[in-house]
């Protein structure tokens, strides 16, 4: 069984790393020579929480051959077409692409690969690279998990594949309300990830000041009521059932969830907003593919979404250069916390 993990960048170097070290022959793919050169020669370097090293099989992606069995992708959204594209020839007869990106990639990549062999996949857990070579988990080892489910089609076989696969690092669920895994994770990712790039910080930085926990509380009702709206039953992260615990109609409810929120975000309090690392890197980041897609699903359904929009508008005015990430900038919102 041929395998490969196409964007090996921070997550997908923590992935290809745990995989390989218990016992899966597997390609860690990127486009940056320089991290493809360090991996082959000092092996995948893992720290934060954890500190292992172990050699793995790094290649540039015009060195893949094919076929494959599974494909990991974990590219940002911004190049699907183009990228999806290029990998769907190299899927064997009974090869996946397995998608672990934000937001709601599914259709997209279907529309050209197939739904019988697309399959999204919600990461519980985050990671930086912090050098060439070196990532750095900053999820607590015990909360780390998978959700996974497929699109219409999709044989049981193959599921049971990919989980397997995945289980080598961590503990895997077969989701078959994919949907409602995939809004559960974009309400973590507009609302964290989201306001953790406006103000420049890490999800601990949201969760355990004031006014950013204020804004992330009002944020992920928002997020519910366009998902709500679209048809989505949110599924459990974790186990837990977050729309239970943080949505809100009146105050006392809305103080309460306040509270919660940085007991919730303790084991994930050093994940630094993969939106972030793109933007101080000088990349262009997912805004769109994230709380984007809350104000798109919003204008569709009629559902107001001042917060998101707001977001949207301050990331994109860091990215553009005319403003800086930076705490701050919680200013920004006031007239709506």
């Amino acid at each position: 069984m041929q395998c490969a993990i196409y964007g090996a960048g921070s997550l997908g170097t923590v992935l290809g790393a745990y995989l390989t070290k218990n016992g899966v022959d597997i390609e860690l793919v990127n486009r940056n020579r320089a991290h493809v050169e360090a991996l082959r020669t000092g092996g995948a370097h893992i720290t934060g929480t954890v500190d292992f090293t172990v050699p793995v099989r790094a290649i540039l992606p015009e060195q893949m051959e094919g076929p494959y069995s599974v494909i990991f992708l974990l590219t940002k959204q911004l190049h699907n077409d183009e990228v999806v594209s290029m990998l769907a020839p190299m899927l064997g007869p009974d090869g996946v692409l397995v998608t672990l990106q934000n937001g709601i990639p599914e259709p997209g990549i279907a529309a050209i690969v197939g739904k019988e062999r697309t399959i999204g996949c919600v990461v519980e857990w985050g990671a930086t690279l912090s050098a060439p070579g070196e990532a750095t988990l900053t999820s607590d080892p015990d909360s780390l998990s998978f959700h996974m489910g497929g699109m219409e089609g999709v044989p049981q076989a193959a599921l049971e594949r990919v989980k397997g696969l995945l289980e080598k690092m961590c503990p895997v669920a077969i989701e078959e309300n994919l949907l409602g895994a995939r809004w559960s994770k974009l309400l973590i990712n507009a609302t964290y990830s989201g306001i953790g790039t406006a103000l420049g910080g890490t999800f601990g930085d949201v969760a355990n000041v004031p006014l950013p926990r204020k804004l992330a509380v009002r944020c992920m009702k928002e997020c519910i009521d366009v998902g709500r709206a679209s048809g989505a039953v949110f599924a459990p992260v974790q186990g837990k059932n977050i729309t239970g615990l943080f949505y809100y109609k009146g105050g006392l409810k809305r103080k309460f969830a306040e509270l919660l929120v940085p007991i919730a975000m303790k084991k994930h309090a050093g994940i630094v907003p993969s939106m972030l690392q793109d933007l101080r890197n000088g990349k262009p980041c997912e805004i769109d593919a994230i709380n984007g897609v809350v104000c798109d699903f919003g204008r569709k359904h009629s559902v107001p979404t001042p917060i998101n929009d707001r977001i949207v508008s301050v990331v994109k005015a860091i990215q553009n250069g005319e403003k800086q990430a930076k705490p701050e900038n919680i200013e920004l919102f006031r007239d709506l916390i």
